[in-house]
């Protein structure tokens, strides 16, 4: 899979787009220039969509899904996690003691598939559960002694694929992608959809 950083039509700037969205002199349509093409085809059917809200949304989305790709196969996979395992044990080891729904709170996934995970954590000797103090009929998680060295380790191989990707951007372009970042989580619909998670 070609990724923001892998080739030319990355790079792509609006002046070098067709009208017709497809890339040009001939060049083959990959994963990232897909979002020129889909944009200018969809106007050309549905010419009142709002082709910059579009643009942003598909761009995050296969940046993310990208970047957390590599993520998982570079780093997660190769020591038996997923990268939804990652996100439990890096919010369980930021929080503990802490209740699973806090952690599906923290993590953004749902109740059942932290439940799943948690399930493969324990068997694998990384997480363990206690009763909750306030509530015997809760249980409240930690990463076991085993748990935390393999975190450990493994945050360092997370960090290092982070600081390659961050390498794209200079200092002061990072500081206000993350500041634009967090503007948008800020806003109406990611309230929204914050709350019913």
């Amino acid at each position: 899979m070609s990724t923001a950083g892998d080739d030319d039509n990355a790079r792509m700037q609006p002046e070098d787009r067709n009208p017709d969205g497809d890339v040009p002199d001939g060049g083959e349509l990959d994963y990232w220039s897909f979002v020129d093409t889909a944009i200018a085809r969809t106007l050309a059917v549905q010419p009142g969509i709002d082709p910059a809200a579009m643009r942003l949304v598909l761009s995050l989305h296969r940046a993310s899904t990208s970047l957390a790709y590599d993520l998982e196969s570079a780093v997660h996979r190769p020591r038996g996690w997923s990268w939804p395992g990652f996100r439990v044990l890096f919010v369980i080891r930021l929080t503990a003691p802490v209740e699973a729904k806090r952690v599906a709170q923290l993590s953004g996934m749902s109740r059942a598939a932290v439940s799943a995970l948690l399930k493969t954590l324990e068997r694998d000797g990384l997480v363990s559960r206690t009763p909750a103090a306030h509530d015997r009929r809760s249980a409240e998680l930690t990463l076991t002694p085993a748990g935390e060295d393999a975190f450990g380790s493994a945050f360092v191989a997370h960090n290092d694929r982070e600081r390659s990707w961050a390498a794209a951007l200079d200092d002061e372009e990072i500081t206000t992608l993350t500041t634009l970042l967090e503007k948008l989580m800020t806003g109406d619909a990611a309230q929204r959809a914050n709350r019913r998670s």
